[in-house]
C-alpha cells in the first residue's frame, strides 16, 4: 500500500487546521518572572542541536533544581555541563551551527517550557560559582541567547501518563549493562564488569571526572 506523504505547509494546515489565537501568539523573546521561576524549579531538560548539514541530536541534561539553569538576564540563560561520556555530540554541533531548541520539565507537571535560540560554549565565567554542587564546578556551560520562549501544553504527558507510577515498567527491557554489551559486543568489558560499573557506585561519578569503564582504555 502506497504512503500518503505531506510535502508542503499548506497540506499541513489543511490536515490540522489553524492554531487558536492563544497558541499562535504565545511566543515571546524575553523571560517572564514565571519563566525564571520555572527554570529554577526544573531539574531536567532536553537540548536539541543540528550540524551544518541538518543532522540532529537531542541530549538530556539533568541536575538538582536551581543548579541546572542559570538566568543571566531576561534574554540569556546558561546550562551547566557535568562529567559525562565525553562524546560531546551536541556541543560539536553547536560549534558548527549555534541554533538550539530546549524543553524544560518539572516532574509531575504536563506542561513544559520551551526555549529556542543561539548558543555558545563557555569554559569559565563568574556565574560558574553559582553552579557548584558537591564542591564540583562545571567544566563547561552552554549559554543560550533567547529568540523564542513559550509554554507547551500537557497533552503529550496526559496521553503517555508519563508521571503516573502505575504505568512505569523499568524492567520491560534488559539492564543497561546487558544493552551495552549486546550493542557493543567487541568491547573489552565482560557483562559482569559492566553490571558492576553501572551498579550503585555509578552515582559516585555524577559530580567528578568519570573513570573509564572496567577494561577500557
Amino acid at each position: 500500500m502506497a504512503w500518503t506523504e505531506i510535502r508542503d505547509s499548506a497540506e499541513l494546515t489543511e490536515l490540522f487546521g489553524k492554531p487558536t489565537f492563544r497558541a499562535a501568539h504565545k511566543v515571546r523573546s524575553r523571560l517572564h518572572p514565571y519563566d525564571v521561576d520555572w527554570l529554577a524549579a526544573s531539574p531536567f531538560c532536553v537540548v536539541a542541536t543540528t550540524d551544518e548539514t541538518g543532522r540532529c541530536d537531542a541530549s538530556p541534561k539533568g541536575d538538582r533544581p536551581g543548579k541546572l539553569a542559570y538566568v543571566i538576564d531576561d534574554r540569556t540563560i546558561a546550562l551547566a555541563e557535568r562529567p559525562g561520556n565525553r562524546r560531546m555530540d551536541g556541543f560539536r554541533n553547536i560549534l558548527r551551527n549555534p541554533f538550539v531548541g530546549t524543553n524544560f520539565f518539572i516532574p509531575g507537571r504536563g506542561d513544559t517550557l520551551r526555549v529556542n535560540g543561539r548558543a555558545r560554549l563557555v569554559s569559565d565565567a563568574p556565574f560558574f560559582d553559582d553552579f557548584v554542587v558537591r564542591d564540583h564546578r562545571p567544566i563547561l556551560c552552554l549559554v543560550i541567547e533567547i529568540e523564542e520562549i513559550f509554554h507547551h501544553c500537557a497533552k503529550a504527558f496526559m496521553r503517555s501518563a508519563l508521571w503516573d507510577p502505575d504505568t512505569w515498567e523499568p524492567d520491560a527491557l534488559p539492564s543497561v549493562a546487558t544493552l551495552s554489551k549486546t550493542m557493543v559486543p567487541d568491547g573489552p568489558e565482560t557483562l559482569e564488569e559492566l553490571e558492576l560499573y553501572y551498579g550503585p557506585s555509578y552515582a559516585d561519578q555524577l559530580y567528578r571526572p568519570q573513570h573509564p569503564a572496567p577494561g577500557s582504555r
